[in-house]
């Protein structure tokens, strides 16, 4: 079972459109700033011989900076255009790079066939999918961490949406990143923050690490701070 065509088609027209170059997507702030904060509880939870997949890894800024730090890296996308673009971007293979749909089964033990069990990377995703996928979407995940892989998930808290309204309804109006999101019908949607958790529990994954921090984004407010937006994130896998 795939996702929706219609929502399947909005990511591809939100890639297609998206302005070249770092920071011109909402979330794309510079990697040192985003990924570059997880790289401890990585280390701490991670098995550094296992692949690591970045799942949702739209140009594949983040697929490029872990790249660097792990021996196998592929990044994975829904949309066509984000794999097109992240392969462009890394003219020296840093990463591989491919469609998957999450929660397509065959899809995901296909690519768990190829590379055994990973680590997987997860950066705002669950909440830019829709609501009935999300489980589905942990489900394809623990797939692909089967017994030794982990996954470290970051993911808006919902105390995020009031940011992100009144962000886009000051006087401005929403910046330009925010504002593709909003046109392209591929915004967070709101989600219980006790969701989350219960999401990779329902999995069959035990949480074994959690907290809270500001997920950072490349946009800034017209008095020039930085807009961050309230997160949760954890580390989950198979009981040992």
């Amino acid at each position: 079972m795939n996702v929706s065509g219609r929502y399947a088609r909005r990511w591809e027209s939100f890639w297609e459109a998206a302005p070249d170059g770092r920071g011109g997507v909402f979330w794309d702030a510079e990697p040192e700033l985003t990924a570059g904060g997880h790289l401890a509880r990585l280390t701490a939870h991670f098995d550094p011989g296992l692949p690591l997949v970045d799942l949702g890894c739209g140009n594949g800024t983040l697929t490029r900076f872990l790249a660097g730090r792990y021996e196998r890296v592929v990044g994975v996308d829904l949309a066509h255009a984000a794999v097109a673009r992240a392969t462009r971007d890394d003219p020296h293979g840093l990463a591989a790079y491919q469609q998957l749909d999450g929660v397509d089964t065959d899809a995901v033990r296909a690519l768990h066939d190829e590379l055994g069990d990973a680590n997987v990377y997860l950066r705002d995703v669950l909440h830019h999918s829709e609501p009935a996928d999300r489980a589905r979407l942990v489900d394809g995940i623990a797939i692909l961490c089967g017994s030794r892989g982990r996954v470290f998930a970051v993911e808006p808290a919902g105390a995020a949406r009031g940011v992100l309204l009144g962000i886009a309804q000051g006087p401005a109006g929403p910046p330009p990143g925010l504002g593709a999101v909003l046109r392209h019908g591929v915004a967070p949607a709101g989600a219980e923050d006790a969701a989350m958790p219960g999401y990779f529990a329902a999995a069959g994954l035990t949480v074994l690490a959690a907290g809270e921090e500001p997920l950072v984004t490349a946009e800034f407010r017209p008095g020039g701070a930085r807009i961050e937006l309230p997160s949760l994130w954890l580390v989950a896998g198979m009981s040992a």
